[in-house]
C-alpha cells in the first residue's frame, strides 16, 4: 500500500510540475513574439511594463495582458451554440497537455534508491499515443468555428480542419523511418539510442518533413490560414474574447512547445548532451545534477525550435491556400512515402 501511495504522490507531483511549466510557455513566448520581431525590424518592442522603477525589458507586459483578459467580459454571440462554444477552447488545451505527459524531459532521477522517470506516463507505445492524441486538436478549431455562428469563424475552421488533416498524414509518415531505424516506439529508448549519432543524421528527410508539418499542425505562419487576418478578421476565434481567447493562445503555444520537445527528442538526442554518455554524466555530477542538466539540455533544444517558429513567422509570407494544400498532398505525401521505402531498403541491405 505504501508503494502505491508513493507512486500516486509522484504521479501527482509530476502532473503539477508539468502543468506549471506549460502554463508559463504562453507569457514567455508572447514576449518573445514581440521583442524578437522588434529586434529584426530595429524597433524597441514592449519596454514599459515592469516592477516599480524597473522596466525589466517589458517582461511583465504578458502578465498585464493576462490580467486584462481574465477580467474582460465574457460574450456569447447571438445564435451561437452555447455549450459547444464554451467547450471548444478546452478541447484545444487538453490534447496539448496530454501529449506533453508522454515526453521524457530528462534521465530518470534516483533518490534514496527510488528511480523516478521524468515523464508523467511511461508508455512502450509513446509514439502511437502522441500521434493519436495530437489528431484530436482539430476538433477544437472545427467546433469553435461552427458553434460561433459567424461566417468568418466558419471559413477559418474549415480551412484549419482541411489543413490539419492533410498535414497529419505526412507528419505521421515522416516518423515511420525513425521507428524502423531504432526498432522501438518508446521515446526514452529512442533518446538513449542517439548517444553517438543524432536521429537528424540518420533520417534527414524525415526531419525536414516533420519540421514543415510542425508549422502546419500548429497553424503558424506561413501556414496560418485558420486565422487569415487579411480576409477572415481573425478566423476561427473571431467571436471569442476574455479567458476563452486566452485558452486558444494557451493551446497554440503549448502545442508549439510540445512539438519542439518532440523534434528535439526524435532528431537531436533529446535530453542527452552530445558526445557525453548519461552514465558518465551521472557518475561525475551525481544523479540529481545529471537529471537537472538533462532537463536543461532538452529545454534549450526546444527553445531553438520555438525561436524558429518566431523567425519563420516574420520572414516568410502566408501561402495561398491552394498552394498550401498542394504542398501537402502533391509534394510532402509522395516524399514521405518514398522516404519510408528508401529507409527500409537501406536497412535491409545493411543488415
Amino acid at each position: 500500500m505504501t508503494a502505491e501511495l508513493t507512486e500516486l504522490a509522484l504521479a501527482l507531483g509530476k502532473i503539477i510540475l508539468l502543468t506549471a511549466m506549460l502554463v508559463q510557455v504562453p507569457p514567455i513566448m508572447i514576449w518573445v513574439e514581440r521583442r524578437g520581431p522588434a529586434l529584426m525590424q530595429r524597433r524597441r518592442g514592449p519596454n514599459r511594463v515592469g516592477l516599480f522603477k524597473w522596466r525589466l525589458w517589458g517582461l511583465l507586459q504578458s502578465l498585464a495582458d493576462a490580467i486584462k483578459l481574465i477580467f474582460k467580459e465574457e460574450i456569447v454571440p447571438v445564435g451561437a451554440h452555447r455549450q459547444l462554444f464554451q467547450l471548444a477552447p478546452l478541447l484545444g488545451v487538453v490534447p496539448a497537455f496530454l501529449i506533453a505527459a508522454a515526453i521524457p524531459f530528462g534521465p530518470p532521477l534516483v533518490i534514496a534508491g527510488l528511480t523516478i522517470p521524468l515523464a508523467v506516463v511511461q508508455l512502450d507505445v509513446g509514439f502511437l499515443y502522441i500521434l493519436a492524441i495530437s489528431s484530436l486538436g482539430v476538433y477544437s478549431i472545427a467546433i469553435a468555428g461552427w458553434a460561433a455562428n459567424s461566417k468568418y469563424a466558419l471559413l477559418g475552421s474549415l480551412r484549419a480542419a482541411a489543413q490539419m488533416l492533410s498535414y497529419e498524414i505526412p507528419l505521421g509518415l515522416s516518423l515511420i523511418p525513425i521507428v524502423l531505424i531504432y526498432g522501438t516506439f518508446d521515446l526514452n529508448e529512442i533518446v538513449l539510442a542517439q548517444g553517438t549519432l543524432w536521429g537528424f543524421c540518420k533520417a534527414p528527410v524525415s526531419f525536414v518533413i516533420f519540421l514543415v508539418c510542425m508549422f502546419a499542425e500548429t497553424n503558424r505562419a506561413p501556414f496560418d490560414m485558420a486565422e487569415g487576418e487579411a480576409e477572415l478578421v481573425a478566423g476561427f476565434h473571431t467571436e471569442y474574447g476574455s479567458t476563452k481567447f486566452a485558452a486558444f493562445f494557451l493551446a497554440e503555444y503549448v502545442a508549439m512547445f510540445v512539438l519542439s520537445c518532440l523534434a528535439a527528442t526524435l532528431f537531436f538526442g533529446g535530453w542527452q548532451l552530445p558526445f557525453i554518455s548519461p552514465t558518465l554524466l551521472s557518475e561525475t555530477l551525481g544523479s540529481v545534477m545529471a537529471t537537472l542538466c538533462g532537463v536543461a539540455v532538452l529545454l534549450l533544444k526546444a527553445a531553438f525550435f520555438m525561436w524558429l517558429f518566431v523567425w519563420v513567422r516574420w520572414t516568410l509570407p502566408r501561402f495561398r491556400y491552394d498552394r498550401l494544400m498542394a504542398l501537402g498532398w502533391k509534394f510532402l505525401l509522395p516524399l514521405a512515402l518514398a522516404n519510408i521505402l528508401v529507409t527500409a531498403l537501406l536497412l535491409t541491405l545493411t543488415w
